[in-house]
């Protein structure tokens, strides 16, 4: 008698989404032990920045790059956010490894710039990998 291949609870194949929202959780899990006011920051994936215009709040943007990620500021009853953009962090890397590396980068920055610090101080490692 032939069994399943992997237990229910342990899902045989993520979609990129998956694997890269997986990426996002772990970076700020590790700045979270930090920096525990993290928790009361969410955190977003979306697949692309808005057309110029549809995000007002969002603060980072230049005209001459596609961005990495941004920052929503806290403000009527909601937490302050940092999004992360997937398509543009996924077409800047090549593997797994790299595109870990990236989103840990772009966590980092964003969580200093809605703290007021540099990413050194968010993460002493920032910048060595």
């Amino acid at each position: 008698m032939r069994g399943p291949v992997a237990p229910p609870q342990v899902p045989l194949s993520a979609s990129r989404a998956e694997v890269f929202a997986d990426l996002v959780q772990d970076s700020v899990e590790r700045l979270e032990r930090r920096w525990p006011q993290l928790a009361e920051i969410d955190f977003l994936v979306l697949e692309v920045p808005q057309p110029e215009g549809a995000q007002d709040d969002l603060t980072g943007f230049s005209d001459d790059a596609v961005p990495l990620g941004g920052t929503i500021s806290a403000g009527d009853g909601r937490p302050a956010r940092v999004v992360i953009y997937r398509r543009p962090v996924e077409i800047r890397t090549k593997s797994r490894d790299e595109r870990a590396v990236l989103v840990h980068e772009v966590v980092v920055e964003q969580v200093a710039e809605l703290l007021g610090l540099t990413p050194e101080t968010v993460d002493p490692g920032y910048g060595e990998d």
